[in-house]
């Protein structure tokens, strides 16, 4: 303090300068505007072309009664989620609808050929497991049970995937 006689009067103190603008301004960020369409690798298409193989794949597998097909199309999906940096909101709905349509697909071929009682055993297997008795009931249970080996089968996926954050 230079000047003992302002002390305790009225811009003594020189904190600073109210409301002047710095010597060294800082520019200001860019605005960041979300964007819904992600960054990812590849055509839409073939992700298309891939679903479908994909439902094909678990389809032949349960005709030739591999019921783990579902998890390994979950896992699938979640490692190639990564390279192709998909979100979850996207690769969600895919994997299951894969591992869906795929067993769908196969339960619908066995019931609708002719002279196979695969309808009749479903009804008897759900009355078995305490369900009502209904080929749809059987049906719905084995296709919510595909649909959980996708989701889990995409979990690990994307667990799996390097450099996952």
């Amino acid at each position: 303090m230079a000047d003992p006689r302002r002390l305790g009067r009225r811009g003594s103190y020189r904190l600073g300068r109210m409301g002047a603008p710095s010597a060294l301004s800082t520019p200001r960020p860019a605005v960041h505007y979300p964007t819904w369409t992600p960054r990812r690798r590849g055509p839409v298409t073939l992700w298309a072309l891939a679903c479908v193989a994909g439902a094909v794949i678990v389809a032949a597998g349960a005709l030739a009664g591999w019921w783990f097909l579902p998890f390994l199309a979950g896992l699938g999906t979640g490692l190639a989620a990564h390279y192709g940096r998909l979100p979850l909101r996207v690769t969600l709905p895919a994997a299951v609808a894969v591992a869906i349509i795929g067993w769908g697909a196969a339960l619908a071929w066995l019931a609708l050929r002719d002279g196979l009682p695969e309808v009749s055993v479903a009804r008897s297997i759900a009355t078995l497991a305490g369900l009502p008795a209904s080929a749809a009931v059987a049906v719905a249970v084995t296709l919510v049970v595909a649909a959980l080996q996708a989701v889990a089968g995409l979990w690990l996926g994307r667990a799996l995937a390097p450099g996952h954050g």
